[in-house]
This record gives C-alpha cells, sequence and structure tokens, in this order.
C-alpha cells in the first residue's frame, strides 16, 4: 500500500471515530462585578471551572475580551471605516472614542489551579499558555482578576444608548472561547455573532442602589434588591450602603447578559404554564410607547407558547425583555431591544428575538461560521409565527425574503452562505443571506420534502441536538431522516455555491410539455397544468438524487436527473397552458418563463 493511501484511510478513521461519539466542553464561572455608574468602569474577579470533555489535550486556552474592539484602530474600527455599506450605527464612530469613552477589558491576573500563567491580550482575544496541560477528562480552575470601561454606545453593548439606558451589558466578561471537533474557535469581534461553551453562571453584581437590573438567570435574592422582583407578600429586607447587591444564577446556558437603568419599569406577566416574562423598559416614554409595552406582554406569551409548541418546550422558568442596546440582539433568557416603535415594530422585534432562544441558544450552531442556520431558522419561524398570532393569513408569509434574495443575486452581490459572518464583502450580502437565504432553505425546503415534513423535521432537530452545537449537517440529517428524503445536494448547492434556479417551461406541443434548467442548481418541478376543456393538473417531478418524493396529491412522474437540461413528459388531454411552481416557494430567480400558453391551433 502506498503512503498517501495509508495516510487517507487513517485520517478517515479518525473522522468517524470524532463523529461517532459527541462530545463538549463544559465551564462554571462564579464572577463577582463591582460596578462605578459614574465612571462606566467596573472591577472583576471570576472563577472558572473548565472541564475538558474532548479526546485532546490542551496546552492553551483562549478568552475572548470583546470591549476591546471598542477603541480606536481596532479591527472592528478598521472595518467599519473600510467596508462598502458600513453599519451606519457604527460608522466611523469608534475612531473618535477618548480614553474616557473606549471599551476595554484589562486582565490584571490570572491564575491555573492556584499558580500564575503566562497571558498575552491580543485585541479581542486572550491567549494563555497553561502551566501544566488539561487532559482529556480533567478539569482545571481558573482564578482572574479584570478592570473594564463600559464603551459608549456602538454595537449591542455599552452605555447611555439612543434611548437614554444606562447599562447594556452584553459581551461584557472575559469569556472562554469554544474548543469543539474543529478545534479553537478564536476570531477576533469585528462586529457580527458569537459562539459559546455551555455551562453554568453564578454572578453577584454591586451597582447603585437606585439602578434596577435584569437579565440571565434566576434573581437569588429578590427580598434584598425588591424592584419588583420580591414577593409582596414578605418583608423586604434593606441592604446598607449606596449600593445593592444582585445575586444571579443561569444554569445550563452559554453566555450572561444584564442591563441596568434608575428608570426601569419592571413589570412581571407569569405565562399559563408557570414562565415568569418580565420586562424591563423607561417609566419615563411617551404615553403611546408604555401602551405598546403593555400591550406586548400577552403576546409575548403567545409567542413563547408557540415557539414551544412548533420547535420545543422552553426549558428555563424565566425570560426577560429588556429596553437596551442599538437595534434588537439575543441572549441567555433575555433580550435588548430598542423601545420607541410603533405596535408592530416592537412586536417585531421581540418575535425574532424570542424565536432565537431556539435557534442558537438551545440549539446552539456556531453562529460565525453559520450564520445562516441561527438568523435564516430564526426568520421562518417568527413569520410563522407572526403570521398565525397577528391574523396575517398569508400564504407565503415569507415574502419578504423571496423579494431580497433575488435583488442581491441580480445586483450580482451574493456570496456563498459558507462565508464567515466577518468575511462578508458587504453588509447586504451578509444581511441578505443570513436572514433571507437562510430562511428560504427552510421555507422551499417545504416545497421539496413536503410543510409537513420540515414541521417534524424542525422538531427531531431540537429533540436531538438541543444544548449542544449542531453544524448543517445535523440540520440536513434531521430533514433526511424524517423525510426519508436524501438532501446532501441541496444543502451543496444552497448554502456552498452561489448557484441559482431558474426553470422555464419550453414548449407545449399538443399533449407533450418540455421543460428546461436555465439555472445550476437542480430542484424537483411542481408543475401546474390547465387543459383545453378548462380541467387542471398538478404534477411532481422528483430529482433523482432525491431518492424519494414528498408527500402529494399531485400526479407523481419519472425522475429528472440533474445531467439532463430538459425533461419531456405527454398528458393525457390537450394543453391550454403549464405554469411552474404555483405554490411560489420556490426560489426560482426568473419567473418569465415559468409559464407558457399553447399556440391557439395546436
Amino acid at each position: 500500500m502506498k503512503k498517501g493511501a495509508a495516510i487517507l484511510i487513517l485520517l478517515s478513521s479518525l473522522v468517524s471515530a470524532q463523529s461517532s461519539k459527541y462530545w463538549q466542553q463544559h465551564v462554571n464561572y462564579t464572577m463577582d462585578i463591582d460596578v462605578d455608574v459614574t465612571t462606566f468602569q467596573y472591577k472583576g474577579k471570576q472563577k472558572l471551572v473548565y472541564t475538558n470533555n474532548s479526546p485532546d489535550q490542551l496546552k492553551n486556552v483562549y478568552y475572548h475580551l470583546y470591549f476591546n474592539a471598542f477603541q480606536p484602530n481596532s479591527q472592528m474600527d478598521i472595518r467599519s471605516r473600510n467596508i462598502k455599506d458600513p453599519d451606519k450605527r457604527v460608522g466611523d464612530g469608534i475612531y473618535s472614542l477618548t480614553p474616557e469613552e473606549i471599551g476595554y477589558i484589562k486582565v490584571k491576573s490570572l491564575k491555573q489551579n492556584g499558580k500564575k500563567v503566562q497571558f498575552k491580550t491580543v485585541g479581542t482575544i486572550l491567549e494563555v499558555v497553561l502551566n501544566k496541560p488539561i487532559k482529556s477528562g480533567q478539569k482545571a480552575t481558573f482564578e482572574m482578576e479584570f478592570d473594564a470601561q463600559v464603551p459608549v454606545q456602538i454595537r449591542r453593548s455599552g452605555r447611555n444608548n439612543k434611548e437614554g439606558v444606562a447599562l447594556s451589558m452584553t459581551q461584557w466578561y472575559p469569556k472562554m472561547a469554544e474548543y469543539d471537533f474543529e478545534g479553537w474557535h478564536t476570531p477576533p469581534y469585528i462586529g457580527r455573532e458569537f459562539h459559546g461553551v455551555w455551562g453554568n453562571f453564578d454572578v453577584t453584581l454591586h451597582i447603585d442602589k437606585n439602578y434596577v437590573v435584569g437579565g440571565s438567570g434566576y434573581l437569588q435574592n429578590p427580598q434584598e434588591v425588591g424592584h419588583g422582583y420580591e414577593d409582596k407578600n414578605k418583608k423586604l429586607k434593606q441592604q446598607r450602603g449606596k449600593k445593592l447587591t444582585w445575586h444571579f444564577k443561569a444554569p445550563n446556558v452559554h453566555d450572561f447578559t444584564w442591563a441596568a437603568d434608575p428608570e426601569y419599569q419592571h413589570d412581571i406577566l407569569t405565562t399559563d404554564n408557570g414562565i415568569d416574562l418580565h420586562f424591563f423598559y423607561k417609566k419615563n416614554l411617551e404615553q403611546q410607547y408604555l401602551e405598546h409595552w403593555k400591550n406586548l406582554q400577552p403576546k409575548t406569551a403567545e409567542l413563547i407558547a408557540y415557539f414551544s409548541k412548533h420547535i420545543g418546550p422552553y426549558p428555563y422558568k424565566q425570560y426577560s425583555v429588556i429596553q437596551g442596546g442599538d437595534g434588537g440582539m439575543e441572549y441567555a433568557m433575555c433580550t435588548l431591544i430598542t423601545g420607541k416603535r410603533d405596535f408592530n415594530s416592537l412586536f417585531g422585534v421581540t418575535n425574532h428575538e424570542l424565536a432565537h432562544t431556539w435557534f442558537q441558544f438551545l440549539l446552539a450552531s456556531n453562529e460565525s461560521k453559520h450564520p445562516w442556520m441561527d438568523e435564516g431558522f430564526t426568520v421562518y419561524i417568527s413569520n410563522k409565527a407572526g403570521n398565525e398570532i397577528l391574523g396575517r393569513n398569508r400564504d407565503n408569509p415569507h415574502g419578504g425574503s423571496y423579494v431580497h434574495y433575488k435583488y442581491v443575486v441580480k445586483s450580482n452581490a451574493e456570496e456563498p452562505l459558507s462565508s464567515h459572518a466577518d468575511r462578508y464583502h458587504t453588509n447586504i450580502a451578509y444581511s441578505m443571506g443570513s436572514y433571507s437565504k437562510g430562511n428560504i432553505f427552510l421555507s422551499q425546503l417545504e416545497y421539496v420534502i413536503g410543510a409537513e415534513n420540515v414541521a417534524k423535521g424542525l422538531k427531531k432537530y431540537f429533540n436531538d441536538f438541543s444544548f449542544k452545537h449542531p453544524t448543517p449537517n445535523d440540520a440536513k440529517r434531521s430533514m433526511e431522516k424524517v423525510s426519508g428524503i436524501h438532501l446532501d445536494w441541496y444543502l451543496n448547492e444552497w448554502t456552498q455555491t452561489t448557484h441559482t434556479i431558474d426553470y422555464g417551461v419550453k414548449s407545449i406541443n399538443g399533449n407533450e410539455i418540455t421543460i428546461e434548467r436555465v439555472g445550476k442548481m437542480p430542484m424537483p418541478i411542481d408543475l401546474e397544468v390547465t387543459y383545453k376543456d378548462g380541467t387542471k393538473e398538478l404534477f411532481n417531478i422528483p430529482l433523482q438524487m432525491m431518492r424519494g418524493e414528498k408527500p402529494t396529491s399531485a400526479t407523481i412522474l419519472d425522475d429528472w436527473t440533474f445531467a439532463h437540461p430538459t425533461y419531456t413528459f405527454k398528458t393525457s388531454k390537450k394543453v391550454k397552458s403549464a405554469r411552474i411552481d404555483p405554490s411560489g416557494f420556490m426560489a426560482d430567480i426568473n419567473s418569465d418563463n415559468n409559464q407558457l400558453e399553447a399556440v391557439e391551433n395546436q
């Protein structure tokens, strides 16, 4: 046997061994944070117990220091000032920040199992050389002290956002990087998405007593802090001094977020199945916005019930909708959204961010590498939820995504969905791909394997991969297992290429119809035929690579192979017209050739 062949066989066996047993790392954070609301600085002590469940020995570990991105000449700043279509919320704003306005996390000391370790800050990453490797199956305890400063509100995190919220504390602590079967995930923070290690958080905050805090986890000392958390039937214990101590625990999450403001109104609505929905919004909002926040609360209960029914049950006992940030962004057991919106907009952003609890939080895909898995799937399910809850009754609630997709394709700006979130050439290519084309991955899959199979596939995906880190192939396999249809071709074409779909009715001759594939991407075809006598018949032409067909009442024809550019078949009666995809769920970029009328004398 040749040496090269032997190496290939060895690599193949290693890949098979890796995929045969799933593993993921685990973290336990204990943090004590002292906040100065006058300087927007805070001091932190962090204890992190890290369990190495990988088969590998680790000689290094890495932390994310996200706030370091909010400094002049950081990669976030440079990228924003050089990209063709910068995010208006950032623009050149970071470049002009003063030393009192920048963000930073400065690690002062770090110990591994009680002994100091070498570390170096490189932009938004802390590189740590371990004194002693962490062997497979072993634990290590890291103790850290750090100083930090909250940046002026720029992107998601920060202080004094445009609506006056004092502290939006997202990605605010030194966060252990993910290590999985692909290795370490240590991309610099340039502005996009996140990835984290599953674990437990125990967080204590010391902050000005006038501030109300909301965020991830469960408050452990409600009778000490008050502010709407306490049991009204029990006496409130008064803490002494100028600061209150807030103690939160968040079990089985991969992030921890909080927000604080002295003017927060705090409402609680308990759902029928015992989930406390917390709403934090500024009590001095204009009356119309206050009414919107009140009206949002029962609708949020409906949303959490919808997602629990159609994906999988919400596993925690609280969720918080918090005014803050710079738009809308999902986190563990909470979201930060801007609050000065009309009701449809406020409902829409809450709908989207709450849906993210399932897609990326419970199904914790790597949103840096596969942003379409969380953004696209979230758009898909939130479109369906809004369509039902608001009674819109649209046949295709995803129409906007199809319009957006076709616009970007025709503008020659499309990039493959396999692009890293931070490395799309333009923001429009990222947003179209991640949100619209990612949504169409599922809505179009209804066309390929049937809506019932997609619905069942989502539930299987949740059952198999919640509280894990699923990959694109995992989502595909869930759909294959419930439908019995092969979908490798679909995942490849839609996510790893920019091949487009374009089918046309080429000719009608009496009772003979010829269809042609003009675009590069193959698809099964639904064809509606209207006969000369006025009757109609729906045909389904499976793609041979599918090795099956969706459940349908249509007349199923012989398979169409990928290589053959045309397909001809005969009907039982003379044909008046033929139309491809009457449902509109196939993302055909050219609808002009989708329908053809027969010549009258045929």
